[in-house]
């Protein structure tokens, strides 16, 4: 979807505790996926690396300690990660998954850490499954249901598979152009913002699909 009119919350790198309907800032993120298979050739888990706008990015960054200017290192951005994944949460990560059509559910995130790529925040993440899922058909949406995070897939190498079967055939779904009612709507989130039950964003999600034989 195009990236106009779509709001986001700062909560997203900060704390939650101001509430969505207190700050919305732009945010937009463009994500690499790295879908994971175990050695039996079950799904394990997703592989993030999610690149925030620039300006978020600085916002974010306002009162983190760092050495040296303009560099940050790992270490000086581990509270900063801590916070992303620990907010993240209630969202369920803005990752979905199903299994020949039926939901499965991802683990709390390991391997998290922020990287940054001058003048941008990355970050990095797994969120294995709760359970390995063997299926003919996989798939996995990472999308805002409220749209306050406007997700885009990379232009180079959006996603890859890791360890899958060699005969798994891998797509992505890029979301839509909104329709003239859905560009409408998206223009009038100002004043009239989607409450946080809603799953209007899924019709913009980006989906990957594995098919096995």
């Amino acid at each position: 979807m195009k990236r106009t009119r779509v709001y986001a919350c700062a909560a997203l790198l900060l704390s939650l505790s101001i509430g969505r309907a207190d700050a919305h800032p732009h945010v937009w993120v463009t994500l690499h996926s790295e879908v994971l298979y175990s050695a039996d050739g079950a799904m394990s888990g997703v592989r993030h690396a999610w690149t925030f706008d620039d300006m978020f990015s600085s916002y974010a960054l306002q009162g983190i300690p760092h050495a040296k200017k303009g560099q940050y290192t790992r270490e000086e951005l581990a509270s900063l990660a801590q916070l992303n994944v620990d907010s993240l949460k209630e969202y369920d990560y803005f990752t979905y998954a199903r299994a020949d059509g039926k939901k499965v559910k991802f683990s709390d995130p390991v391997d998290y850490w922020l990287e940054y790529k001058n003048p941008a925040l990355v970050l990095h993440f797994t969120l294995p499954l709760k359970a390995p899922a063997t299926a003919k058909a996989m798939q996995v949406e990472v999308y805002d249901p409220s749209i306050f995070v406007d997700f885009e897939f990379a232009k180079d190498k959006p996603v890859s598979l890791s360890g899958a079967p060699p005969q798994c055939l891998l797509t992505v779904d890029l979301p839509h152009q909104p329709t003239p009612a859905e560009q409408l709507r998206l223009s009038q989130l100002d004043s009239v913002p989607l409450d946080a039950s809603s799953t209007y964003g899924e019709i913009f999600a980006n989906k990957i699909l594995v098919k096995c034989p």
